[in-house]
């Protein structure tokens, strides 16, 4: 993509500074990473809460040090926070689940899509880069993983900044898509849906009801071992996991 060749190459020649709190000679000193993955994942809900929003696990607050990471990823291109991201990303995941380091079975980390414009903008696919990192970590760490791209927009939709919660939803009502064929690709493993941020929930509840138009049985058999006869809980079904919430979204421990 336009541009990533020189952030890659500019953050091994150009001074560095936290991520997350500017301080020099370090892409992300101790404090912000202990505020970005440092505590346990929690079960997050936004108010109010869309129709058809699976169970959101998140690694930390939208916040301080915790917004400014995600930011400098996004918006700034600093490629090289997708490592800490994906940390962060992989124990939301792991929590989503219920599945300790090392757990049978893959899962398929699905990432919620930006739009072609906005990855144009970008130079990368923020999103994808920290899912691929979040796979790479939970498979350091004993879990099969991978990345599964099968979600992308099939019409244009308005910047959601400065939209409400109602006109979000409004504005992504059928904009993702997945091809027919994702079916056979997601009963392969445990899908869960990855995003670096939940807001209003709108956009993970779109991708969810992609993800559903093209597998009616993920809720049912979230995992090849329950679509073979072996049964199925609420902990197998659809599920995401987020980077970070707004502090208000953390609901009570489940």
């Amino acid at each position: 993509m336009r541009g990533w060749w020189w952030r890659e190459f500019s953050s091994l020649v150009l001074p560095m500074a936290c991520g997350g709190c500017g301080a020099p000679r370090t892409q992300l000193c101790g404090r912000c990473g202990d505020a970005l993955y440092g505590a346990a994942a929690r079960w997050a809900r936004p108010r109010p809460e869309p129709v058809g929003l699976p169970a959101v696990y998140a690694a930390a607050a939208y916040a301080e040090q915790v917004r400014a990471v995600l930011l400098a990823h996004k918006e700034r291109g600093t490629l090289g926070l997708a490592g800490p991201l994906g940390v962060a990303l992989a124990g939301a995941v792991r929590a989503a689940v219920g599945r300790p380091p090392g757990g049978a079975g893959t899962l398929l980390l699905v990432p919620v899509p930006s739009s072609r414009r906005t990855v144009r903008a970008r130079g990368q696919d923020a999103t994808r880069r920290m899912a691929l990192a979040a796979a790479r970590e939970l498979r350091r760490t004993g879990t099969r993983a991978a990345v599964l791209s099968v979600l992308s927009q099939r019409r244009a939709v308005a910047d959601q900044s400065g939209l409400t919660a109602s006109q979000r939803l409004s504005n992504l009502a059928g904009a993702l898509q997945a091809p027919a064929g994702a079916a056979r690709l997601l009963a392969a493993g445990r899908p869960v849906l990855v995003d670096d941020l939940m807001t209003t929930g709108a956009s993970l509840a779109e991708a969810a009801r992609a993800v559903r138009a093209v597998f009616p049985g993920v809720d049912a058999a979230g995992t090849a071992a329950a679509a073979a006869g072996a049964g199925t809980t609420a902990a197998e079904r659809l599920c995401a996991a987020v980077v970070a919430v707004p502090p208000l979204s953390f609901g009570p421990s489940k």
